[in-house]
């Protein structure tokens, strides 16, 4: 099942490419990203974000981007500014909370939350963030953190799916249901604070030529973060033979070419991988 992880986050790689590096002074910042994101770590999954961001003020800004007037939510200013406190409140407040009341349960909504809140252009991205924060602290083997990821392409909703899976089977109390309940809430809270807080203020912010710029590198500057965690740790700890390679590769060309869906692809890639070993 690891395998389907490296097939699945290498389409989504391409994808992302084709749609938001266009052009070479976005290709480059995706492949600053990369080298930014290997050499260090979750800092530098931010810093590669921020940095494509500033990258962008002075790279993107002669592109040209529709803007639509008119938009109009029914949330008011006031409550958007208060779901923004909530979030920064809940990001920063929470690791303080830990250094005092220290539990399991409360590093654990700490994790998935920040997770959430520090996630940047899309479903896969997540990935490396949850790596880091349950993988390296031994929450959570790596093989059963990509087996998980890869059978979670063949349900609806990965994302919802894989951070369950991912609080029911940490090592530590909590886990099972609990743990799952605690990971599902955590990871989708700061999206819908952060939905909610922005909307008020979006059309106006969307309109100024300075923050599309940015947000063009910053979306670049995603594109990176993903293929680096296709490098680490997908390829490295899926890819160890030639046949692994061989799974991969027909796993990525199924999805790319001929536009297979993920279930499928994860049964096909099973059976083959059992076949195998049967073989060998």
């Amino acid at each position: 099942m690891k395998l389907v992880a490296v097939a699945v986050v290498a389409q989504a790689v391409r994808g992302m490419a084709r749609s938001l590096t266009p052009d070479k002074p976005r290709a480059g910042i995706a492949l600053a990203a990369i080298f930014m994101v290997i050499s260090g770590g979750l800092f530098g999954q931010l810093a590669a974000i921020v940095l494509g961001a500033v990258s962008g003020l002075v790279l993107c800004r002669g592109v040209a981007v529709e803007h639509k007037e008119g938009l109009s939510f029914g949330i008011s200013r006031s409550a958007g500014l208060a779901c923004l406190l909530v979030f920064l409140l809940l990001l920063f407040g929470l690791p303080l909370i830990i250094s005092i009341l220290d539990t399991q349960g409360l590093r654990l909504f700490d994790a998935f939350y920040r997770s959430g809140a520090l996630v940047f252009g899309g479903g896969h991205v997540v990935l490396p963030l949850l790596e880091a924060e349950v993988v390296r602290p031994g929450w959570v083997s790596e093989n059963a953190f990509l087996a998980g990821y890869g059978v979670a392409q063949a349900v609806p909703g990965p994302l919802f799916t894989f951070s369950a899976y991912l609080g029911a089977v940490t090592g530590p109390s909590p886990n099972g249901i609990t743990g799952a309940a605690i990971a599902l809430v955590a990871i989708f809270l700061p999206g819908f604070l952060l939905l909610l807080g922005t909307l008020p203020f979006w059309d106006r912010l969307s309109a100024y030529l300075l923050a599309q710029a940015a947000m063009r590198g910053a979306n670049a500057a995603v594109v990176g973060v993903l293929g680096a965690a296709l490098y680490s740790p997908v390829w490295t700890s899926a890819v160890l033979t030639s046949a692994d390679f061989a799974l991969a590769l027909s796993g990525f060309l199924l999805l790319v070419v001929w536009k297979a869906p993920p279930w499928i692809v994860v049964l096909l890639m099973a059976a083959s991988a059992i076949l195998l070993q049967v073989v060998a």
